[in-house]
């Protein structure tokens, strides 16, 4: 049996998890700043950092000991190298390292993205997941579809090519004037809603792998909001202070640009899936939380669909544990001289 440590700062989350051999979880701590960036309307990068210094040694702390383990019974310490906010990132990162060489355990550097994949290891520990998959990554920060053939082997057939899916509800969020964070928001609105109201583009419908989400975001805006004159020697930006129009019917709108996103999202997917053979498709990520798109994947698919329990979509440590058995197993280590990649491809982190 392995037993893997994984800590987790990528973003807003302080987050550490113990791991029985990739599959099983002992234990799983997650610190939230959702409070403290909601009134921004997105994260500030400046006071993530700040938290998860505040943070993070209580969280492994508890991670350990809820887990029912001592330091030493740890065959190895993963964390996230990136992609993600540099200065949280460094947090994380120079914890584990400390952790590390205080503890002669080895250290292995994590792509956060892997981590997300690795959370569908963790859903269902009994069952096997075949080879190939099919893998959509839909959060915040990220969008990417990949073709996973095996462990660490992973070939990236598309992408955003602006906003990630999760940016992008962020953002209409803020023009229908909801807390952030805009999708689970969006999503309570969309729920009381009609899709039809209001007829939002679906981007990039050629025959690439590859998404678009700023034109929709600009649709929204000027469906919703009260075009306003450009100041002088000043930068309009609608989005982050919109005024929204008397008019507008905000459950409306919300249903409309989630059926329009979660549309563009199942569309390429799904052919994605039928094109490279994949014996299933994997969703991960937070936006993976969404329930129109994981009801949409499956009515349109005819390959199973798997996705993470909701505490398993957002960013945590038990993802990175898991990818880190995977690596430790293959035989993969990192140094101390590790420095973090807030741009990390993760076709980058083969095995080979």
């Amino acid at each position: 049996m392995t037993i893997i440590l994984g800590i987790e700062t990528s973003c807003d989350e302080t987050a550490a998890a113990v791991v029985m051999d990739g599959r099983v979880i002992a234990s799983n701590i997650v610190a939230s700043q959702i409070d403290l960036h909601a009134k921004y309307g997105g994260v500030f990068p400046e006071l993530a950092s700040r938290a998860h210094v505040e943070a993070i040694s209580g969280v492994v702390e508890q991670a350990v000991q809820d887990a029912g383990v001592g330091y030493d019974k740890l065959d190895a310490i993963a964390v996230t190298r990136g992609p993600g906010l540099v200065g949280s990132l460094l947090v994380g990162v120079n914890y584990a390292k400390g952790l590390a060489l205080a503890t002669g355990k080895p250290l292995l550097g994590i792509n956060h993205l892997e981590g997300h994949v690795y959370s569908l290891w963790l859903s269902e520990p009994q069952r096997e997941i075949r080879f190939p998959v099919l893998v959509l990554i839909v959060s915040g920060g990220h969008t990417e579809l990949l073709l996973m053939e095996d462990h660490g082997k992973y070939e990236r057939l598309g992408g955003t090519l602006d906003d990630a899916a999760g940016e992008a509800f962020d953002k209409v969020g803020r023009m229908l004037g909801l807390p952030f964070p805009g999708g689970p928001n969006i999503e309570r609105a969309a729920q009381m809603g009609n899709a039809a109201v209001y007829h939002f583009p679906r981007s990039k419908r050629d025959e690439s792998y590859d998404f678009s989400f700023s034109g929709l975001k600009t649709a929204v805006m000027r469906e919703v909001t009260v075009s306003q004159p450009n100041q002088p020697g000043k930068k309009r930006s609608p989005e982050k202070n919109p005024k929204l129009r008397s008019d507008v019917s905000v459950n409306d709108a919300a249903a409309s640009f989630q059926d329009a996103l979660v549309g563009a999202l199942v569309e390429k997917t799904v052919r994605a899936a039928k094109a490279y053979h994949a014996t299933e498709i994997l969703l991960a990520g937070g936006v993976s939380a969404n329930q129109m798109l994981r009801q949409r994947m499956r009515a349109e698919s005819e390959l199973p669909v798997r996705y993470p329990p909701l505490n398993l979509c957002t960013d945590n440590g038990a993802m990175i544990a898991a990818a880190g058995h995977y690596r430790y197993e293959a035989g993969l280590r990192s140094d101390l001289e590790m420095d973090v990649t807030p741009m990390w491809p993760l076709t980058s982190t083969s095995y080979e």
